[in-house]
């Protein structure tokens, strides 16, 4: 045999001998390829959840803390008088109105004096929000509103009460309708408003009435009820004007001892797959029990909330805070 003839013959011999993959074999290498990539994505989806649900939970933690910092230091700080002036203390009379005020189920305008032209339709209120009001003297130094203002010291006896620093807490929706709380106050020029911290649900004040004027708070109520007790005060004068200016000096907010807020923070996005049973009281079962029908917003139910909203992190911070100069400074 030619020599070229054998090399053909060996090459045929050779490509008859090389096989492929059965069907058989193919699906099970592209089952088993489908395994491990099915295992993968599901443990990197498990651990985007773990890492999605720690970081919620880090900033839910973080805003709570921040925002209970601000409000206990504005409400401490309530009543201040300046007695470290140079000259004679421009002290509250009986004649100012209180230094703590309060609103139920009601939220505020940014640019609206004080607590003027209060809203209180279901749409624009979160949750049955409570607004908070607190006042108190300036030094022009380091006494800051809750903006971080400084609050000028007051100039004369007259002024005094006008020229009192304002530090308003209340919750309302941003542009992207998440709510927030905001803190109110009075600047040089107008009034503004300012976002504190975003995602609070929820935010409900109880307080601390002193009724037989012992010092010591008697019972804890909203702030409907400290308008109810101020409605059975017997009251002098001859007309509006006069009545009202007595009402100012024997008000139940004057007797406020202590004040007991709580706030219900909610994470940015879902980080859940529970079942939504979940139930939310702010000041405990028991006062929740008694009081939600007549106290919108202090028990929330995450099956009631919005679909979107509902598998988020949520967490509860409540303190209660003393008043201590109203009963250790003048006591108007």
């Amino acid at each position: 045999m030619k020599r070229g003839n054998s090399t053909r013959c060996l090459q045929v011999i050779g490509m008859s001998r090389q096989q492929g993959w059965t069907i058989v074999e193919l699906m099970i290498a592209m089952t088993l390829g489908l395994f491990i990539l099915l295992t993968v994505t599901g443990l990197l989806l498990s651990s985007k959840a773990a890492y999605v649900a720690q970081d919620q939970s880090g900033h839910v933690q973080e805003t709570g803390r921040y925002a209970m910092e601000i409000l206990s230091r504005a409400i401490r700080q309530s009543g201040y008088e300046n007695w470290n002036s140079e000259w004679m203390p421009v002290l509250a009379t009986a004649d100012f109105s209180p230094s703590v005020m309060g609103m139920d189920a009601m939220t505020l305008k940014k640019t609206t004096a004080g607590l003027e032209s209060p809203v209180s339709s279901s749409s624009d209120v979160v949750n049955g929000s409570d607004i908070l009001a607190l006042r108190f003297f300036g030094d022009g130094d380091v006494v800051l509103n809750c903006a971080g203002l400084i609050v000028p010291a007051a100039t004369s006896t007259v002024d005094a009460e006008q020229e009192r620093g304002w530090s308003i807490f209340f919750v309302a929706k941003d542009s992207a309708g998440e709510p927030e709380l905001r803190c109110k106050y009075r600047s040089k020029t107008s009034w503004n408003a300012d976002a504190i911290a975003r995602g609070v649900e929820s935010f409900q004040v109880l307080y601390g009435v002193d009724v037989d004027g012992d010092g010591l708070p008697d019972r804890f109520i909203n702030a409907s009820a400290v308008d109810d007790l101020d409605d059975g005060l017997l009251l002098t004068g001859v007309n509006a004007v006069a009545r009202a200016a007595d009402k100012n000096r024997k008000t139940h907010w004057k007797k406020v001892r202590s004040i007991k807020f709580a706030l219900l923070i909610r994470g940015s996005q879902t980080a859940r797959d529970d079942a939504l049973i979940a139930e939310h009281d702010l000041f405990g079962a028991e006062y929740a029990n008694m009081h939600a029908a007549s106290d919108k917003g202090v028990r929330l139910k995450e099956d009631a909330l919005p679909s979107a909203m509902r598998n988020r992190i949520r967490k509860v911070f409540t303190q209660t805070i003393q008043l201590r100069n109203d009963v250790a400074g003048s006591g108007a």
